[in-house]
């Protein structure tokens, strides 16, 4: 029998009494994800400085995941956050030069839940593709206001330029500019979101791209740390010390975003409260990696971009009475790969069965309906590169044992440190020499891990598609190309790997500075050089005819003997 639409099972039950049982009520879903913000940088984690009453009094009224895990780096994070998988799996590997985006035929949570009746926003940092079919729009998101690449006053920006101030985003992929600082910004934009939404639940991510550099912020929020004239002595010492390079005015400007978010947070809390849907909303806080550079961070050993712990724990705070969550502590470690199965079984969305995910539900342990989670390791790895390569800048957790491999590739051999985090939470002891069974057995993990991660789709981008209804023209920047002279520098020069629809093509260099005396295209076996008129900043080539199917497309400036790449392609479908 053909399963009737909640909305006529409502009505019936209304018409048939008690015949027809209601469906369980399901919860709004809010999951918050900063920049750049670590372990350390919040008040209830024992900074002294840091003010966050906001954020601490949600922890307060939460399950405290005290041993959660994340990636090193932030779109790596947010691939596992919004598919439940590890991001090798994803296709991606690191943030920028094509290597962030996500396949799209990956599942996302927001596509999940939109098929289960839920409203679906995205505010703020997508990080996963800027073009379609790799948009956050493309991917389940109803409702997105995101600016593009990994962040403004980037190489993806829009070619009008963009900051924290009156940013330049994108609406359900229209450019707009909108008035005020960045994150206050997306909070009011998610808070329209939430207030619209009537009687369908909600799912809102809030994805702050604040604290990540460049640390813009009102000056309001940075002057009360700057009258601290903040020292490594001011803060705790656990663990491993600070004082090497740590910068004050940095630090403070770091601090003032992140109290601005913790005022943004304060702010979507009392909506919530008054709008009376607090009770049956799932809120969920966390970081997307360690601190970008070094600041009291619990203690910890590590930053932003290593597998030690400073790099990887992050805080975590999961509240939603109507779930039976209570404030507590869970001491176990989890990992962004859990969020995905946790929340569809709190909103009673079933995983389809094609769908292989890596994570864990912990909603019965977080209810307290079980003492543990089935024994498992937890894997992490990254570094620049195209592809990444097996033990290489890579760690597994497993019970109290964590094995690290911290060397990148290179000329450098591996080193293997073993670490019982139980009884040496700051990694200060290796124990690779007393314990080689546990270390060989953590490293043979390790590698079947990567075997099976880089085998499901490997490594190379998906392709962009261009000449389509969803988005023409198409804006390709820096953020996205490849080559091994691929960069953000003036002196870059890469190629894109696209895919056509039959037609005929226009395409449009846009570049600054002095104007090149030369342009040539090389577009899928096509070839196009032009000269460049002086004080131009833009050149036209083409039209190009290009059939259907798989293509690269590469533009080179030529001025005297020197090379390089536009700042912008934009490649339009001719009607």
């Amino acid at each position: 029998m053909k399963r009737l639409p909640f909305v006529v099972l409502s009505l019936l039950g209304l018409a048939m009494g008690s015949e027809v049982q209601a469906e369980p009520q399901r919860p709004n879903v809010v999951l918050i994800i900063t920049d750049d913000q670590g372990h350390g940088d919040l008040g209830c984690h024992g900074n002294p400085i840091i003010k966050t009453p906001h954020l601490d009094r949600l922890a307060g009224q939460s399950v405290r995941l005290k041993q959660f895990y994340v990636s090193p780096v932030c779109a790596p994070t947010r691939a596992s956050l919004l598919t439940g998988r590890y991001n090798y799996r994803t296709r991606v590997v690191d943030t920028y030069l094509g290597r962030a985006l996500m396949d799209p035929e990956e599942k996302t949570l927001a596509e999940l839940l939109g098929a289960s009746g839920y409203r679906t926003g995205i505010f703020g940092k997508w990080h996963l593709g800027d073009n379609f079919p790799l948009r956050a729009m493309d991917q389940g998101f109803q409702e997105s206001l995101v600016l593009k690449g990994g962040g403004l006053g980037q190489p993806s920006d829009l070619p009008e330029g963009s900051s924290y101030f009156d940013p330049l985003l994108l609406h359900n992929g229209q450019p707009v500019r909108r008035k005020g600082y960045c994150s206050d910004v997306f909070t009011e934009a998610a808070l329209e979101f939430i207030r619209q939404a009537g009687d369908r639940p909600f799912f809102t991510y809030l994805a702050y791209n604040a604290p990540h550099d460049p640390l813009e912020v009102p000056d309001s929020y940075v002057e009360p740390y700057r009258r601290l004239q903040m020292k490594p002595a001011d803060f705790p010492q656990p663990g491993r010390g600070f004082a090497v390079n740590f910068d004050p005015t940095a630090t403070a400007r770091t601090y003032g975003m992140i109290t601005n978010i913790d005022d943004n947070v304060g702010r979507l809390l009392d909506e919530l409260d008054r709008l009376k849907v607090a009770e049956r909303t799932l809120v969920i806080f966390l970081t997307d990696n360690g601190p970008q550079r070094p600041r009291y961070n619990s203690g910890m050993r590590g930053l932003k971009g290593t597998v030690y712990e400073g790099g990887i724990r992050v805080p975590c705070f999961i509240r939603c009475p109507l779930l039976g969550l209570k404030t507590r502590d869970f001491d176990r470690p989890a990992a962004h790969i859990d969020l995905v199965p946790t929340i569809l079984s709190a909103c009673s969305v079933p995983l389809p069965a094609e769908i292989k995910i890596d994570g864990q539900n912990l909603l019965p342990v977080l209810r307290g309906e079980q003492d543990s989670l089935p024994g498992r390791t937890l894997f992490f790895q990254w570094h620049r590169g195209d592809a990444p390569q097996p033990l290489r800048a890579c760690a597994a957790r497993s019970g109290a044992w964590k094995l690290v491999q911290p060397v990148p590739p290179g000329s450098m051999p591996p080193r293997f440190e073993l670490y019982n985090l139980e009884q040496d939470p700051f990694e200060q002891r290796n124990l690779a020499d007393e314990r080689p069974d546990v270390a060989a057995r953590l490293r043979e993990e390790l590698a079947g891990w990567f075997k099976d991660v880089s085998s499901t789709r490997g490594f190379d981008p998906p392709r962009i598609k261009v000449g389509t209804g969803a988005e023409n023209p198409t804006l390709l920047t820096r953020q996205d190309w490849r080559g091994p002279r691929a960069g953000w520098g003036p002196r870059g020069l890469g190629h894109w790997e696209l895919e056509f629809t039959e037609g005929s093509y226009e395409v449009v260099a846009i570049f600054d500075g002095p104007p090149p005396d030369r342009a040539r295209l090389e577009i899928v076996d096509k070839v196009v050089e032009l000269p460049v008129p002086r004080e131009a900043n833009r050149i036209v080539l083409g039209p190009v005819a290009l059939p259907s199917g798989p293509g690269r497309l590469t533009c080179t400036l030529q001025r005297g003997q020197d090379t390089a790449g536009p700042k912008y392609v934009e490649v339009r479908r001719l009607p």
